[in-house]
């Protein structure tokens, strides 16, 4: 699983400073950050280009608006595309308000996002 530890550490760093209830989790190839016991955020490398990348959940209805920023585009697991869900390229979030920007649309649209039936409390 590759990941950089810098990002990591950025991204519970975010987490913490709007005092914000996560966990970690190794999965996807890289390390997830879940809220509510569901996917918010998360980060791996890129096997083509090696780069290091965001993988954002941020719901159907932000996703249109979202291609639009540097450094975004759909987010395919498995070869299929999957809704809701994008990676950001480096371009996109090196600069503190993009990281932000990020964070913050993961982090509206985690009130509104189904669980996982792995994750489902009954």
């Amino acid at each position: 699983m590759a990941y950089d530890e810098y990002l990591a550490e950025r991204l519970a760093t975010s987490f913490k400073r709007r005092n914000v209830d996560f966990t970690s989790q190794k999965m996807m190839g890289g390390l997830l950050f879940m809220v509510d016991e569901k996917m918010c955020i998360g980060l791996n490398r890129d096997k083509n280009t090696n780069n290091d990348r965001l993988m954002v959940r941020v719901g159907e209805f932000a996703q249109d608006l979202c291609m639009k920023r540097a450094g975004c585009r759909t987010m395919e697991f498995t070869g299929r595309p999957m809704k809701g869900f994008v990676y950001v390229d480096p371009e996109g979030f090196d600069m503190d308000d993009d990281w932000e920007f990020w964070v913050e649309k993961a982090l509206e649209y985690n009130p509104v996002a189904k669980r996982s039936k792995k994750y489902k409390v009954e």
